[in-house]
C-alpha cells in the first residue's frame, strides 16, 4: 500500500469524519486505482479510523441532541453519505429518552415559538418539517406546546 495514499486519507478524515462511501469516493475523486482504494479502505477500517456503525450512530445522536433533527432528516442525510440501510436503521432506534414529539415539542419550546394564532403555528409547522419532523410528529408537539402555554 502506497504510504502517501494512506496519509492522504488519514489526513482527509482527521479534517472530517467519513463514512466508508465517501472515502472511497475521495479516494476515487484524487485518481488513486479501485485495487488501491479497497486496500487503503480495507487498512482504515481494519484499524478502525473507519467505522460505519460508530459513524451512524454519532451523528444520529449529534443531529437529534444539538441540532434538532428529526428521523426524517437524519435518514436522508446518512443515506447521502452511503450509510448502509440496517446502520441506519439500528443508530436511529438507539433511544435516547425522547419520543420524536418530545423533541420537536422541546425545540419549539428552545425557539420560543409563538403559537397563539395560525400563523404562528404554520411557521412552527414550517420549522419543524425543515427539520425532519413528520407532519403527525409536528401536529402533536404544536398542540402539546399551545395547550402547556
Amino acid at each position: 500500500m502506497a504510504d502517501e495514499v494512506l496519509a492522504k486519507a488519514l489526513g482527509a478524515i482527521g479534517r472530517k469524519e467519513r463514512t466508508v462511501a465517501e472515502m472511497r469516493v475521495w479516494l476515487g475523486d484524487r485518481e488513486i486505482e479501485p485495487d488501491e482504494i479497497d486496500r487503503v479502505v480495507n487498512f482504515l477500517i481494519e484499524n478502525e479510523a473507519l467505522n460505519d456503525r460508530k459513524f451512524a450512530v454519532e451523528f444520529t445522536t449529534d443531529k437529534r441532541e444539538i441540532s434538532g433533527w428529526g428521523q426524517t432528516r437524519i435518514r436522508e442525510n446518512l443515506r447521502k453519505r452511503g450509510m448502509p440501510e440496517g446502520l441506519i436503521q439500528e443508530a436511529l432506534a438507539k433511544d435516547s429518552g425522547e419520543t420524536e414529539v418530545d423533541r420537536a415539542a422541546r425545540l419549539l419550546e428552545e425557539r420560543g415559538a409563538d403559537l397563539s394564532d395560525d400563523r404562528g403555528k404554520s411557521r412552527a409547522l414550517g420549522l419543524l418539517s425543515r427539520r425532519g419532523y413528520s407532519a403527525e410528529e409536528a401536529y402533536a408537539a404544536i398542540r402539546r406546546n399551545d395547550s402547556a402555554a
